[in-house]
């Protein structure tokens, strides 16, 4: 807004800094030319020219001249390095307007669609398919993504999650922690062709298609203490194949250390002859993760990296090759072990469950 012009204007004195700093600024080839020229005004103000014929010599308007006096006046030299606050552009659509957008994503389905997109929002509601973006944006809508989950309905949840929380947090003394698991079904996956190189501007690339030669089973066994992994691939997964891989961990681990498997709820590990074999060797101790809760046994971290930097984009001619490369990978961890450290403790984890189950009851 201008602000008129008086009959008399204000007289401007300058302290030493101040002219120091206008001169710097009326010379400069560097600043911008809207701060050197209000400098300019400034400066002749200072020297008692009057408005109108300092607007002659700048060739500016009468208005802007006396407009950076009066800012001079009221800021100093501040005032002339930033534009006043202009008003912003009318927002292009009403409150109204954005609280039915918002409502509509969150509590209705769109016709023959599961979720909504910009698209059929914004035919929906009569506005640009950008607009419907920025809004989302704003309020943190994604329709188009989708997590899962599972509560555990274990009726020994609280008991079993105690167990294996407090192994992390307060391991028992002069024993060893694993956390053990079995990775079944690896595929050794043969691509049908060749892909395409990295390379600047293009990805790697392999054919959406393969050949399967074959499959193995990963047991794995993640020490607590180390983040060290002992590792056997084996032909198939049933209760044999457990009793095996728990025979290979009594060999490599120290014969006077207990050890405390944490383990998940399938049947091979329950099965007769594990129990048995397990009563003839009293130093193993298997704890049971809550049904629902494979998140709580670390392994499944290790199992992640595993199928990430390892196998996921690999191609293997055979199950030979495949279980070779488990192998080298193992081996490769084991050089320079990662510690998997669990800081979660039973109560915040019984807060959150709590929270879930609750917003899931209000739901039904």
């Amino acid at each position: 807004m201008l602000v008129g012009m008086s009959r008399s204007a204000a007289p401007i004195l300058l302290s030493d800094p101040e002219r120091n700093t206008l001169q710097t600024w009326a010379r400069s080839r560097t600043q911008p030319q809207r701060l050197v020229q209000r400098a300019q005004i400034i400066l002749l103000a200072a020297e008692g020219v009057e408005s109108q014929n300092i607007a002659v010599r700048l060739r500016v308007s009468r208005p802007t001249v006396q407009l950076w006096r009066e800012r001079f006046l009221a800021l100093r030299t501040s005032g002339l390095e930033k534009d006043s606050p202009r008003p912003g552009r009318l927002p292009p659509i009403s409150d109204a307007k954005r609280a039915a957008i918002v409502e509509a994503t969150l509590h209705r389905q769109p016709p023959n669609a599961t979720h909504w997109s910009t698209r059929m929002m914004a035919e929906a509601q009569g506005v640009s398919e950008a607009t419907v973006r920025r809004i989302w944006k704003q309020h943190g809508l994604k329709p188009h993504r989708l997590s899962t989950f599972k509560v555990s309905r274990d009726p020994q949840f609280v008991q079993k999650l105690t167990d294996v929380v407090g192994l992390y947090l307060n391991p028992p003394d002069k024993a060893l922690v694993f956390c053990v698991d079995e990775k079944s079904q690896i595929q050794a996956l043969d691509r049908t062709q060749p892909g395409l190189p990295l390379k600047p501007g293009r990805c790697g690339t392999m054919t959406h298609d393969y050949t399967r030669h074959g499959t193995t089973t990963l047991f794995a066994a993640l020490s607590t203490l180390d983040g060290t992994v002992i590792g056997d691939c084996m032909p198939q997964h049933r209760h044999q194949e457990f009793i095996r891989f728990l025979k290979r961990l009594d060999q490599q681990t120290p014969g006077e250390r207990d050890l405390h498997l944490i383990v998940d709820n399938y049947a091979t590990h329950k099965h007769p002859h594990v129990e048995r074999w397990l009563h003839r060797h009293p130093r193993f101790h298997l704890h049971f993760t809550p049904t629902s809760c494979s998140w709580l046994n670390l392994i499944e971290r290790w199992f992640r990296n595993l199928t990430q930097q390892r196998l996921r984009r690999d191609s293997f001619h055979n199950v030979k090759e495949l279980i070779q490369t488990i192998g080298d990978y193992i081996g490769g961890h084991n050089q320079n072990p990662r510690i998997f450290v669990w800081s979660a403790p039973v109560e915040r984890i019984l807060t959150k469950v709590a929270k879930c189950k609750e917003a899931l009851d209000a739901l039904h």
